[in-house]
């Protein structure tokens, strides 16, 4: 079946007691059971409930994976995956990510014995000779946070593989409908579901899949033990945005170029980062990678550097001044001081001039002209 037909109808049937064709909310927090040791598949809610497993299921399914599991963010999907390391262990992530991943890296688990490096991964040689005999894991993000960077990700897991570690791709950026990580190699995918999965900025959500079933029972593990549950009407909320993921997508990143195309030419606009553009480093690997489109995430770098960049992130009219994104609503941000803050002075701090975008399904002449009043007047 097609993507957007799976997106509407995996993981769930109409419910056989009423026939509601939505997934109904099970708020129950405990189950009768049959018998001793016996249930009906469900006992209590932290362990498993069935709205969650619907959520599960069709997200696994749209992953193009074996199994899947639903978190309360994608942070604790992130930390269920980062817990398969030891004392000892070496971890390599991606010098281009998303802030909290590196926070969560650099002050959760350095403080348990894991040491970790960064590295360029769009440099194979690079990935090769920071790989130590400790190294156990690459943590990547293809497109990046928020430069919008390409990594091949075959070929980064396939020097994991033969180095005997994993990959992991932080797919939030192209969501299921964009890209398929475990197709090109990768071992582990996670998203923060908050973004384009759910789509509508109104619910927290996180979720990890694998086709290893030795990975994936570590992962429900860590979901049963520490309960980073998502709660059933967070369930919900996420199925419900799911079902017109590839509508929005599709003016997610129609809406994207021809943004990009207009800012590519604007004055007041000395980069954009977007892989859409053919004069993007990774625009053929993002071709190759991705599904012919290229997401909705943008960055630019301004002309007249800090300054610029502040008047323009704070002058936007329809682009809500914003953390997150992925919502159906434009969205700007300033990652110096809002998404990347954590790592100002350190090698891997923002540049000052750098604005990123979140490119929303409103009428595209709108956005654009928005962008336009404040652009020329900084041209």
């Amino acid at each position: 079946m097609g993507f957007a037909t799976r997106a509407i109808h995996a993981g769930f049937d109409p419910d056989p007691l009423t026939g509601a064709v939505m997934p109904p909310i099970y708020l129950s927090t405990t189950y009768e059971q049959t018998g001793i040791g016996e249930n009906r598949g469900f006992s209590y809610a932290r362990i498993a409930n069935p709205t969650r497993k619907m959520l599960q299921d069709c997200l696994t399914d749209l992953e193009e994976a074996s199994f899947g599991y639903a978190f309360s963010s994608g942070i604790a999907a992130e930390d269920a995956v980062l817990r398969m390391l030891r004392p000892g262990d070496h971890l390599l992530f991606s010098h281009i990510l998303y802030g909290g991943t590196y926070r969560l890296i650099s002050q959760v688990y350095s403080e348990i014995g894991i040491t970790s490096d960064y590295v360029d991964a769009s440099d194979l040689t690079a990935v090769e000779s920071a790989w130590q005999p400790e190294t156990k894991m690459i943590w990547l993000e293809s497109p990046t946070n928020p430069l919008v960077t390409i990594t091949d990700i075959a070929a980064v897991s396939k020097i994991a593989h033969a180095k005997g570690g994993l990959c992991v791709v932080d797919n939030t950026f192209a969501s299921p409908y964009l890209q398929h990580p475990l197709a090109l190699g990768a071992d582990i995918v996670t998203h923060s579901a908050t973004k384009y999965i759910a789509g509508h900025s109104d619910v927290v959500s996180g979720f990890a899949a694998t086709s290893d079933p030795d990975l994936a029972e570590h992962i429900r593990r860590v979901q049963t033990i520490a309960g980073g549950v998502p709660s059933p009407l967070d369930c919900y909320l996420v199925l419900r945005g799911v079902m017109t993921l590839p509508l929005r997508m599709d003016r997610h990143c129609a809406n994207a170029l021809e943004v990009a195309n207009f800012l590519d030419g604007h004055p007041a606009v000395a980069k954009v980062n977007y892989p859409g553009l053919s004069n993007h480093p990774g625009h053929e690997l993002a071709a190759r990678q991705m599904s012919g489109q290229f997401g909705a995430m943008m960055s630019v770098v301004m002309a007249g550097g800090a300054e610029a960049a502040k008047k323009l992130a704070t002058s936007l009219k329809l682009f809500a001044f914003a953390e997150s994104l992925g919502g159906v609503e434009s969205l700007v941000s300033y990652p110096p001081t809002m998404s990347h803050s954590m790592v100002a002075g350190t090698p891997l701090a923002m540049d000052e001039g750098l604005v990123r975008f979140s490119i929303g399904i409103e009428a595209v002449e709108d956005l654009i002209y928005d962008l336009a009043q404040v652009l020329d007047g900084l041209a």
